[in-house]
This record gives C-alpha cells, sequence and structure tokens, in this order.
C-alpha cells in the first residue's frame, strides 16, 4: 500500500478528513519549498500537493499562473522539483506527496533523461502521486502500471461535466484517491456551491471506490469544514499562493502554517 493509501486509511479510523494543501514549487522564493512543506505538515496537512511549473497550465487561473511564472523565471524545473521531495523526505518519511503538472514536463524529462526516467526518478526522491491535468485515462493505463509498479499512484480530476462514462474510465485506473474539481472554470474560480457538491459525490462514489478529495473555491475554514462534512479530503492551493505571493521568505512558512492551522481546526471540530 502506498503512503496515500495509509494515510487514508488511518484518518477514516480517526474520524477524520484529510487536509491537502497545493503550492507551486519554487515559489515564492526558489529555496523555500521543503521549509514550508514541514511547515504545513506541522500546521496539520495530510498530504501535499507540490505544482510543477509550466508555461502553459491550461487548468489554473491567474493567481496560481503567476506563481508558476514566477518559478519558472527562477529556473525551476521538473528536475529541481523532484530534489525538493528528496530534501523534504530527509526529515519527513511519512507525509505523502503528490506533483501536479501537465504532460509536457513529464514527457520532456522522459526526452531528456530517458524512457520511464520520470517514473523512476519521482519514485527515488520520494513521490507518492501523480496528479497530470492533461492525461485523460483512456490512454493512461500503461503509465498508470508503471507508477503501480513503482508504489506511486495516479490521480485524476473529475469535474461537474463529468459524465457516467469518464467515472467509469477513471474508476478503472485510478489510485490513491479522486480530486474533483468543485466548480467549472479554471483554480480560484467562482464560488463553492456546498449543496451541489453534496449531490455530486454519492454520484462519483457509485463508480469510484478510492478516496475522493474536493478542490477549487475553498478559501477559508467555514467552507473547508463544510465540504469535509461530506468528502473524504479538502484540498486548497489558491489561497494559500495569495497569503504567500508578496511576503518576506521568513514569513512565507509561518503564513501558510498559521491559514492551515484553522482549517484543520475547522475540519476536526
Amino acid at each position: 500500500m502506498s503512503r496515500i493509501g495509509a494515510t487514508f486509511d488511518s484518518l477514516r479510523a480517526a474520524g477524520r478528513k484529510a487536509l491537502i494543501p497545493y503550492v507551486t514549487a519554487g515559489f515564492p522564493f526558489a529555496d523555500v519549498t521543503p521549509d514550508l512543506m514541514h511547515a504545513m505538515v506541522a500546521a496539520g496537512a495530510d498530504i501535499i500537493e507540490l505544482g510543477v511549473p509550466f508555461s502553459d497550465p491550461m487548468a489554473d487561473g491567474p493567481v496560481i499562473q503567476k506563481a508558476g511564472e514566477r518559478a519558472l523565471a527562477l529556473g525551476i524545473g521538473t528536475p529541481q522539483v523532484l530534489e525538493m521531495v528528496r530534501r523534504f523526505r530527509e526529515r519527513d518519511d511519512k507525509t505523502p506527496v503528490v506533483l501536479m503538472g501537465y504532460a509536457n514536463p513529464v514527457e520532456r524529462y522522459g526526452l531528456m533523461h530517458g524512457k520511464d526516467a520520470f517514473v523512476r526518478d519521482a519514485a527515488r526522491a520520494g513521490v507518492d502521486g501523480v496528479l497530470i491535468v492533461d492525461y485523460p485515462p483512456e490512454e493512461c493505463e500503461e503509465f498508470a502500471a508503471k507508477l503501480r509498479a513503482n508504489g506511486l499512484d495516479l490521480i485524476f480530476l473529475l469535474a461537474p461535466t463529468s459524465t457516467e462514462e469518464r467515472m467509469q474510465q477513471v474508476a478503472r485506473v485510478a489510485s490513491g484517491y479522486v480530486y474533483y474539481v468543485s466548480l467549472k472554470g479554471v483554480t480560484g474560480a467562482g464560488h463553492l456551491d456546498t449543496g451541489a457538491v453534496e449531490l455530486m459525490l454519492p454520484r462519483i462514489r457509485k463508480h469510484v471506490r478510492v478516496p475522493v478529495g474536493v478542490g477549487f473555491g475553498i478559501r477559508d475554514a467555514a467552507t473547508a469544514r463544510a465540504v469535509g462534512q461530506v468528502a473524504d479530503a479538502v484540498v486548497i492551493g489558491t489561497k494559500i499562493i495569495q497569503l504567500i505571493e508578496d511576503l518576506p521568505r521568513e514569513q512565507v512558512a509561518p503564513a501558510a502554517a498559521g491559514f492551515l492551522r484553522g482549517v484543520r481546526s475547522a475540519l476536526d471540530a
């Protein structure tokens, strides 16, 4: 069982929901990410989603797009992201880390370092799962098998527009958890309708046996708590990026941790 599966099993046994913060690797400073990751774990994060910077992030709103552009300008690419995970693993061998990104950097890494190098090197670095936004499930069975053989989970997005057929396709190859995008549009868009989320999750669970996390539009402890009442996990990204984007380096980790403590308390209440 992967670290992701073990984490969800432990949380389920304790009657708790997973808190999954997202941050862009190398933002807002090239060297801050491992420290930021440790601070978020200390504040109650159960799994960390680490965004791999990419020049054309189609699913990301302006806040995370800007974060990715800044990280790219600082020289952050897939090799640097894997090194950040290695550094994080020097002090934490328990908390799952998921890389979230796009097909282009994964395939470019393979061209530069050899076939299947991304899966091999991600596993060696201590990555536990990957979420590739533009990899459709019907074309991912071979990739999913290679990940599983190396102890990694392949995580997929589902959306309010997902059909029953698409849910079935995801269910065949997904492991770890499924990320339900609660809004139509990009990250950070709109206002979360928790009632709509509550109606959608039973449809997803008819097909998908892994835990279901919900993200896009969760901005505070109150919405996190409402979503946590129906979902297995709460994913928060844009709000954290907004909190830290203009801070001096020494304030980045404390600011993110302070926000997450409030969310963790609300989830556990």
